[in-house]
């Protein structure tokens, strides 16, 4: 079952509460909020404050991911504002099996990701402490970009280890370029929670884009 977490980074900044309530109310699975810093990645957006205020606007499980420098340090800053999911990028994180560590310490689910150029192998020694793995079909810091199609190997290769190590609940996550054209490439790669922002945002209706990338990726299983 393909699951859809769309990202508030193309939200109107303005209406928050109008346009997070109209897909958390017509089923949106998980509500993505993007951390930048302006450091790891070219631009900056939300902080711990955002994840508390999208906490009272939803009940949708939060699905928070630091694209910053020096993740550990605000790992528990972030669960105290309500994250549910927090991920931190491998390639950000000194020590990664400490960070996954202390995210489950604070009570959330903890994912890594993977930017385009990073290998699959960097999570041979964390797979089993993970629930989520995100693979990045963009280079993060900007919403609208195009779409990497060599991402697609990736996730087939993520999909194979879920297989071989029994982690068929793992949440396979994919991040740039989701809308109805490339949704069922991703998920026959083996993507199973999408996150779409600008395709569902810059949509005359939101909830409507949110389904049409959603029917398009069950389409293709």
């Amino acid at each position: 079952m393909i699951k859809m977490a769309p990202s508030i980074l193309s939200a109107d900044l303005l209406d928050l509460r109008g346009q997070v309530g109209k897909i958390a109310e017509n089923g949106a699975d998980y509500i993505h909020v993007d951390v930048m810093d302006g450091h790891f990645v070219p631009n900056l957006t939300f902080g711990p404050n955002m994840v508390a205020a999208m906490k009272k606007l939803t009940k949708v499980p939060l699905d928070v991911h630091l694209m910053i420098t020096n993740a550990e340090l605000y790992i528990e800053e972030y669960a105290k504002a309500g994250a549910d999911v927090l991920t931190v990028h491998a390639e950000a994180v000194t020590h990664l099996h400490r960070a996954v560590q202390q995210i489950h310490a604070n009570g959330m689910k903890a994912g890594v990701s993977l930017n385009p150029a990073t290998p699959v192998s960097v999570l041979e020694d964390i797979f089993e402490d993970l629930e989520l793995v995100l693979i990045m079909t963009v280079n993060p810091g900007f919403g609208g970009q195009k779409f990497i199609h060599r991402g697609l190997d990736k996730i087939a290769a993520v999909k194979k280890m879920m297989e071989q190590r029994n982690k068929p609940d793992m949440l396979l996550q994919v991040d740039g370029g989701v809308n109805t054209e490339t949704a069922p490439l991703v998920a026959k790669a083996g993507a199973n929670l999408l996150v779409a922002g600008s395709a569902v945002f810059n949509a005359p209706d939101s909830v409507a884009a949110m389904e049409a990338i959603r029917k398009a990726a069950q389409a293709a299983l």
